[in-house]
């Protein structure tokens, strides 16, 4: 019997977190924001801050929640295509690695010298390193930006510092057990992950198109589907036992899958996973978010913190390039929203006991800042672009889960 009851309060909170994430991101949508505004503050609400009906740490729904993570970073590799990548590889591969750099040091420092711990203040410089793809190329997209020479970079550079950000916190992770942060380590760490990425890339390009060539006999897209799922779940599994992180598999996975003739079977099947699961591990941050903890003032000036470091660091690498001589103030605008990777930073943080409550929510706060500023910011330095009145603006169709 008590059986019984658990499971229907599971299926009651369930339905309470997708009606709620669903109305709210909607209404999210209808302002011209990303769903996952909609979906974070749709946790919040439900969270222990408001009305206390969603529990993070219940172990049904923090399952749920990370197997939603892993759809949506196996949905964020379906959508990336690495041969388009590599065509603007020079110049968004320099962003992306001195946006990654500069924020993360100039954060660790900051917030060093303001007394926050060592293994913290990694934590919420790793936040710090990865764009929200899916915002930045939205806004571009309905100004008709995102097929120009910019476009492409921002795209590549947000794709490329979406991996480091994952590799990161691959190395984050490694320390969950207690595991005392040394260079050794840490050099370690990064290349099981990296190596990882290579390999499973390499081998997967000449073994994956084979073997779904040979599936396609079977005129059936449901079993194409299923077999693109399987392996997104075997190749995340191979990554946690190899020591790298588990998402880092699913969205390789993906980027794999990208390449097939049946792509559009597997995205349709993991898309329909995702409008189920995806939402229930944004709603879970949103519900570890401590309202209380908001309004502290220490909360509040790491907020700030976080926010002026990781503007001064994207901006800075997108005039990097020196002999690129497009618009490099877009390029910079466009690489300021943070969303799911510093989200996903954060709840590792808050998993292994590395942030407090005001910690995690300055990070949640910073995300929730960029995703509501960056937009109208992006629209701002593009109206002043001279291709603006001929490009655009033009409207698409918006993503339910930006990357």
């Amino acid at each position: 019997m008590t059986d019984t009851h658990s499971f229907v309060h599971l299926l009651l909170v369930l339905a309470a977190v997708l009606l709620t994430t669903r109305a709210l991101s909607v209404l999210a949508e209808h302002f011209g924001q990303p769903a996952i505004l909609g979906e974070l503050l749709g946790g919040i609400v439900l969270g222990a801050s408001v009305l206390g009906i969603l529990d993070p740490n219940d172990l049904a729904i923090h399952t749920l929640a990370q197997l939603g993570l892993l759809i949506l970073l196996f949905e964020i590799g379906l959508a990336t295509d690495l041969r388009a990548l590599a065509r603007v590889g020079g110049t968004a591969t320099v962003i992306a690695v001195v946006g990654v750099v500069l924020p993360f040091v100039i954060g660790y420092v900051a917030l060093s010298a303001m007394g926050i711990g060592r293994l913290a203040a990694i934590v919420c410089a790793a936040a710090l390193t990865a764009t929200s793809i899916g915002i930045s190329t939205r806004v571009l997209a309905e100004l008709g930006f995102l097929q120009t020479e910019e476009g492409r970079v921002v795209l590549g550079a947000a794709v490329l510092d979406d991996i480091i950000g994952l590799v990161i916190l691959s190395v984050i992770g490694s320390f969950a057990a207690g595991v005392a942060i040394t260079t050794i380590g840490v050099a370690r760490t990064s290349v099981i992950a990296f190596g990882f990425v290579a390999i499973a890339i390499i081998v997967g390009s000449f073994v994956v198109p084979p073997l779904f060539h040979a599936a396609k006999r079977l005129r059936s897209p449901t079993t194409i589907a299923i077999m693109g799922l399987a392996f997104a779940f075997s190749l995340a599994a191979l990554a946690g036992l190899l020591g790298s992180a588990i998402i880092v598999g699913g969205f390789v996975a993906g980027v794999l899958l990208n390449r097939v003739d049946q792509c559009d079977d597997v995205q349709k099947s993991a898309a329909a996973m995702g409008s189920l699961l995806t939402p229930i591990f944004f709603a879970s941050v949103g519900a570890s978010v401590d309202l209380r903890a908001l309004a502290q003032p220490r909360t509040l000036l790491i907020t700030l913190v976080l926010l002026v470091a990781g503007a001064i660091g994207k901006i800075i690498a997108a005039y990097v390039p020196v002999w690129f001589k497009g618009n490099k103030a877009l390029i910079g605008a466009a690489m300021l929203p943070r969303g799911e990777v510093e989200l996903i930073v954060a709840q590792t943080g808050l998993a292994i006991g590395a942030l407090d409550a005001s910690l995690f929510g300055a990070i949640t706060l910073m995300v929730l800042l960029t995703t509501l500023l960056s937009p109208p910011l992006i629209q701002g330095v593009a109206k002043r672009d001279p291709r603006a009145r001929e490009l655009g603006p033009r409207k698409t169709a918006g993503s339910s889960h930006p990357a």
